[in-house]
């Protein structure tokens, strides 16, 4: 009896688990079959519900362009129902053909430069407004020669260039611009691969770069409707070599002179081993204004003064400098960056300090004439043989006056005086 129950029970579950597979694979075989039906009619059909020709075409403006679109037969649309749309714009019933049921064609007349560098949007709809097929259009002009190609190098460690596009065919479709280079006697090209987004129409070569060698430095320009070659420029790494800008720049007030300021820098360190001829620059403003004036005559000293200046004015100051004949290059330098302004006030005039009313026209010109006399029988006595003497030089002797007065020590005064005549680069600039 136990035995008889047990087979019967066994029966069963053998019976359960045949059915359980049956029904599976009844709902594999139906998975499959709605796989193999709809699944091709997604990928395919629905993928060619209608054909533009030409597809993507690229066009010099001013050209005429026919676009066919050919609808399937399948979905049973009439082509006298369609309609084409330009960047979002429907396009005029007079430019349509219709060429067959399944077939309208739109003509375009002068056209334009692309709107927009990665094409103009060109759509077949159906009368209801459904996208049937779209295409690209391209039209603008093949690039002209790169022009302004120039490069430089901070610190002899890299290399950055940068160039200007040929023409304005590259503002109608995007065009590709690659800087190549290599050495001018041997090796292969290279391409640069580091461009500025931030900058546009310049490359970044950061390593692996040879000093004392010449390259041969170009860039091709490239898009749909052609390509175009810079010309090649020839230079060596030392020729281009530019600065970071002269750090430690400080402005300080020269004693009690309500008319100048001390300027001091340092060198640039990256190139304190390389063998070279600084020239430096100077440019200053006063608080209140944007424009700069420029002291060009520096030199290779890293301290400058500054006179004829207005009296308590607030200045801001910045140098930079330009690393001439490295390692004996005869190509003149590249300026550096300006560096960060520094600001710094002149004194007060203590004429200006003194009260608050001027005095009489005549007793001003009577001082005047007075401190003429003066200053120019000082110039007499003390300036003999002297040829570089300036009547700018009349401010400064004032200054040291008035310090002999203060300090009722004029013969001091006429020694400073003297070493101020011995010295060979002081600057006196009018504002």
């Amino acid at each position: 009896m136990g035995r008889a129950l047990l087979r019967s029970r066994q029966r069963g579950d053998e019976e359960r688990s045949r059915s359980s597979r049956d029904s599976l694979k009844m709902v594999l075989t139906l998975w499959t079959a709605s796989f193999f039906i709809f699944i091709p009619h997604v990928f395919t059909s629905n993928m060619h519900l209608a054909v533009i020709s030409p597809q993507d075409p690229a066009l010099p403006i001013g050209s005429n362009l026919t676009v066919v679109c050919t609808v399937s037969s399948e979905l049973g649309i009439e082509a006298n129902s369609l309609y084409w749309t330009l960047n979002g714009k429907r396009l005029a019933k007079s430019t349509y053909m219709f060429l067959s049921p399944t077939e309208l064609s739109v003509t375009l007349h002068r056209l334009n430069g692309s709107q927009q560098q990665s094409g103009d949007n060109l759509v077949c709809h159906g009368g209801n407004g459904e996208v049937l097929a779209g295409s690209c259009l391209y039209v603008g002009m093949p690039p002209e020669k790169p022009v302004n190609l120039s490069c430089w190098s901070r610190n002899t460690k890299d290399l950055s260039c940068r160039w200007s596009p040929g023409g304005q065919g590259e503002m109608f479709i995007s065009t590709k611009y690659i800087l190549k280079y290599k050495y001018r006697w041997y090796g292969k090209e290279k391409e640069c691969e580091e461009y500025n987004t931030g900058h546009s129409h310049t490359c970044y070569i950061p390593r692996d770069l040879a000093i004392f060698t010449p390259y041969e430095i170009w860039v091709e320009a490239s898009n749909q409707l052609g390509s175009a070659t810079s010309d090649v420029i020839i230079l060596d790494i030392l020729d281009v070599v530019t600065t970071d800008p002269p750090p430690d720049v400080l402005v300080s007030r020269v004693g009690e002179l309500d008319d100048q300021l001390s300027v001091r820098w340092a060198s640039p360190p990256a190139l304190k081993d390389f063998l070279f001829q600084a020239k430096y620059q100077i440019r200053y403003r006063v608080e209140e204004s944007v424009e700069w004036k420029v002291v060009d005559d520096v030199g290779n000293q890293t301290s400058c003064r500054l006179a004829g200046l207005k009296p308590g004015t607030v200045y801001f100051v910045q140098v930079r400098c330009n690393p001439v004949g490295i390692y004996g290059s005869k190509k003149a330098g590249i300026w550096s960056d300006w560096s960060h302004p520094t600001a710094a006030s002149t004194p007060n005039s203590e004429r200006l300090q003194s009260g608050s009313c001027d005095p009489k026209s005549e007793e001003q010109n009577s001082t005047l004439r007075r401190e003429l006399k003066q200053f120019f029988g000082w110039v007499r006595k003390h300036t003999n043989g002297c040829t570089n003497v300036s009547i700018k030089l009349y401010d400064q002797w004032r200054a040291w006056l008035q310090k002999a007065h203060k300090t009722r020590n004029q013969v001091e005064t006429v020694k400073d005086l003297d070493y101020l005549i011995s010295l060979q680069c002081f600057f006196f600039v009018d504002f």
